[in-house]
């Protein structure tokens, strides 16, 4: 599953692909006519609204994209880079730029589109860019606890206001399609040659038509982490779905022997993963599954994967996703790890002793279960280890 660009070429090769994305972008810009202030700065006068059409048409577009990439599983949005929110310094820095924007005529990139077609006044638009950040620099001192005031970290508008995603996508839409209605009235009451005049009616309504509807459809699409473990919880997937069991004793024994073709995956919460660990297990939250971070883990086919959870249900649960997203090789600890505790940790209460291979069993349990419990206290007063995050793809305008 993506993001696309990682792990499909390198770092480098990013960088050139990064160009050549930039260079395409700076002539669809132009082409849109954006090299021309006059046109941007329309925006602000009211007699061409291009600009608003054009940034809403591709936010839209981008968000309905990604939304149904990672519907799709082709596209793992939890690993897109969330710009950090500094409130205040967001709201100065932006009136700044809209200040920039007005007496200029250009925004940052607009003004390279048009200085790449040899446009002057973009040339010393650039030169202002460079001098600004200069004295940014140059002064940092002066502001640098304003600069990192009122912190909010990495912010989604759908979550601060307490909304799903699907249902901000359709509102966004709506509020462009409105945006655009009452442009171009504006825009043709104050231009006689606005391009607006050049719209079609017809055409125009019934895109406007379908892209609500696909709004509509935005509200009632789960994302692919949710619509699959929904999926998998249902009772009739369980009972029709078997799951490759493996017994506490045989558990017991690959841990004292150290098995490497074995990866412990304890899918339970943090806290309750901080208290009691078996030797060398994962934490790993179900909805973390999917995750980039820990797909060369569970792509490891030799390795049997044991899930492990207080009881079989939630165990249950993360094998059947594992399945679900094409991993093999899976196991879950029969009885859960209660069931653990007290038969190989505790022995309570003790293997009946009535044949032999039960009294075999009892004798094993007897030696496991202290030699467990001296493996985790080790494992417990280890250092900590360095917690490893998947890079996140860093982006934006």
């Amino acid at each position: 599953m993506g993001p696309f660009v990682p792990d499909l070429i390198s770092s480098e090769m990013n960088l050139v692909v990064a160009l050549l994305i930039g260079i395409g972008f700076g002539f669809v810009l132009e082409q849109a006519g954006f090299s021309s202030s006059r046109r941007l700065a329309g925006l602000f006068y009211g007699y061409d609204f291009t600009v608003l059409r054009v940034f809403f048409s591709a936010a839209i577009t981008a968000m309905i994209g990604i939304m149904l990439l990672g519907y799709a599983g082709l596209l793992d949005t939890e690993a897109i880079y969330v710009n950090p929110l500094w409130l205040w310094p967001a709201v100065v820095g932006g009136a700044i730029m809209g200040v920039g924007f007005i007496l200029g005529g250009y925004c940052p990139g607009t003004s390279i589109c048009a200085a790449a077609i040899g446009k002057i006044d973009a040339l010393f638009f650039i030169g202002g860019i460079f001098g600004g950040v200069f004295v940014f620099a140059e002064m940092f001192p002066s502001w640098e606890g304003f600069h990192f005031s009122s912190a909010l970290g990495p912010q989604r508008v759908y979550d601060s206001l307490a909304m799903s995603a699907g249902v901000f996508a359709f509102v966004l839409i709506a509020i462009a399609l409105v945006a655009f209605f009452v442009t171009a009235i504006i825009e043709k009451r104050t231009n006689p040659n606005a391009p607006s005049r050049a719209f079609r009616p017809k055409p125009h309504a019934l895109a406007a038509l379908a892209v609500l509807l696909m709004g509509a459809l935005l509200i009632t699409l789960p994302d692919r982490k949710s619509r699959i473990i929904a999926a998998v919880t249902v009772p009739e997937y369980a009972a029709t779905h078997e799951v490759q069991r493996m017994s506490g004793d045989e558990l017991a024994f690959r841990i004292m022997d150290g098995a490497t073709n074995m990866q412990i995956v304890d899918v339970r919460s943090a806290d309750e993963f901080k208290q009691f660990a078996l030797p060398r297990a994962v934490n790993v939250g179900t909805r973390d599954l999917f995750a980039k971070e820990w797909q060369k883990l569970f792509a490891q086919r030799h390795v049997t994967k044991v899930i492990v959870a207080n009881d079989d249900k939630d165990a249950a649960t993360a094998y059947h996703v594992l399945r679900k997203i094409g991993y093999d090789n899976l196991a879950v600890l029969d009885g859960g790890l209660t069931q653990f505790k007290r038969e190989i940790l505790e022995n309570d209460p003790p293997a009946t002793t009535a044949g032999r291979h039960a009294a075999d069993v009892q004798e094993f349990r007897a030696q496991a279960g202290p030699m467990i419990r001296k493996m985790i206290e080790a494992e417990r007063n280890k250092p900590a280890p360095v917690e490893k995050k998947a890079k996140k793809v860093a982006g934006g305008c």
